[in-house]
């Protein structure tokens, strides 16, 4: 499943870089960051939930914000992309 995942974390409060970095590197665990903190993922179904589940355990559900955006099957039709662009084939080989 292809989903878009961003958020928006309060670095203003208790703890809240910390949040940040931990929020950005599960994302990286798993996808690719598009923009600052926006990232795309392509997984199945069990390893998105896990991945859900970290993140709602890291993030602070009174002052930050996580959405999770699902682009289903033929995701390949539902994006557009203009300017500059890291090249990335979500259905490739991800090394870690």
């Amino acid at each position: 499943m292809f989903v878009v995942i961003t958020y928006d974390v309060n670095v203003e409060s208790e703890g809240g870089k910390q949040r940040l970095r931990r929020v950005a590197k599960a994302c990286v665990d798993y996808g690719q960051r598009v923009q600052n903190s926006v990232f795309e993922v392509n997984l199945d179904y069990g390893k998105f939930i896990l991945l859900k589940d970290r993140l709602l355990r890291l993030i602070d559900r009174e002052k930050d914000n996580l959405r999770f955006y699902y682009l289903g099957n033929h995701w390949k039709d539902k994006i557009e992309q203009f300017g500059v662009s890291q090249k990335y084939d979500s259905e490739g080989l991800l090394l870690f």
